[in-house]
């Protein structure tokens, strides 16, 4: 199993600046690089202090300036929120500019908040169907002269320009949840991402079981890879991982009130949350979040990713998004890289 580090600019009090924050997250990354962590993932998000990244491959070509081996993905990019043209050509410029080390991961997107800001009307039915549309046509794209006639987008015969510097053009990821998700992505020749935020072991044996249902069903395909994102943080101690989980629930609260869309937001920051509406969560917790994430000290940490690796994930994704400051982010990989990932070797 390879290890990888899913990190966004996070930005949740008006005092943060995001120049600083800017920095701090190239840090993680080098950090990640320096420590032979197998890639780097950065999203898509509008709009949002919360995660802050409005253009991943813009990010990644800066990471790549300040790495030399980590591979380089979009954890994900939006599909309604693309043009099939203009992804292939952004994708396959930002591969060229890298080296060859990008990965595309796609979703559908998930915060009606920003589909109400650039796909006014458009629900999570129509932006999976636009995903569902995108994706083949970006594979044909990279192959040239492709004609186009879909439900949402129409063009006559193109071809990416520039061509990606990757034969067949950089390995798709697709963010699945439900079997039809998974179908997708085998049957389309992509990899699979999971996450199953803040629902435990339970629902990432379910993930795998969805996935190699999808397989069996298209076992004329080359099975793909399929890579597990989830929050994570390495403790100095079990007092620190309690720590860690109190944060987390903050975390996941802050999360839940931005998906559900329903508080003011101001300058791109929702109003602030009091202790007392965290305490009243009804099923966010910090006894939870321990239970349910990979919180704790090294062999905890260890025990819970050989489980894992047993199930059959290619790569586990460290979730470092967390509402901690930077220097428990950093000590918490820190350590990862240097008590956890040696035991995977």
């Amino acid at each position: 199993m390879k290890f990888s580090l899913f990190a966004h600019m996070e930005r949740i009090s008006p005092e943060e600046d995001q120049k600083q924050l800017y920095d701090e997250f190239i840090e993680l990354c080098k950090i990640a690089d320096e420590g032979g962590m197998h890639a780097v993932w950065t999203g898509e998000h509008h709009g949002m202090n919360f995660t802050i990244a409005p253009n991943p491959m813009l990010n990644l070509v800066d990471i790549a300036r300040h790495t030399k081996n980590v591979r380089l993905g979009t954890g994900t990019v939006i599909a309604p929120f693309w043009h099939p043209i203009r992804l292939a050509g952004e994708a396959a410029m930002t591969d060229i500019i890298t080296e060859g080390r990008l990965e595309l991961g796609i979703a559908r997107g998930a915060y009606s908040f920003e589909y109400e800001r650039l796909m006014p009307g458009m629900d999570a039915w129509e932006a999976g169907q636009r995903m569902r549309e995108l994706v083949p046509a970006v594979q044909n794209l990279w192959k040239g002269d492709y004609e186009h006639s879909g439900e949402f987008h129409q063009f006559p015969k193109t071809t990416s320009a520039p061509m990606p510097l990757q034969q067949d053009g950089p390995p798709i990821w697709i963010a699945a949840r439900d079997p039809n998700s998974h179908e997708f992505a085998v049957s389309n020749g992509c990899n699979v991402q999971v996450t199953p935020l803040w629902n435990g072991d339970g629902e990432i044996e379910s993930l795998m079981g969805k996935f190699n249902d999808a397989c069996e069903k298209f076992s004329d395909k080359q099975r793909p890879k399929i890579m597990l994102l989830q929050h994570t943080y390495v403790a100095d101690s079990d007092e620190d991982a309690k720590l860690g989980a109190v944060e987390l629930n903050r975390f996941y609260c802050y999360f839940g009130a931005w998906f559900m869309n329903k508080r003011e937001i101001t300058q791109g920051l929702i109003e602030t949350l009091t202790d007392e509406e965290i305490a009243a969560h009804p099923f966010y917790t910090p006894e939870a979040m321990e239970r349910d994430l990979v919180i704790g000290t090294p062999d905890k940490v260890i025990e819970r990713l050989k489980k894992y690796e047993a199930l059959g994930y290619d790569e586990y994704s460290f979730w470092i998004d967390s509402s901690m400051s930077f220097e428990r982010k950093k000590a918490s990989l820190e350590r990862f890289i240097k008590d956890v990932m040696p035991a995977f070797d």
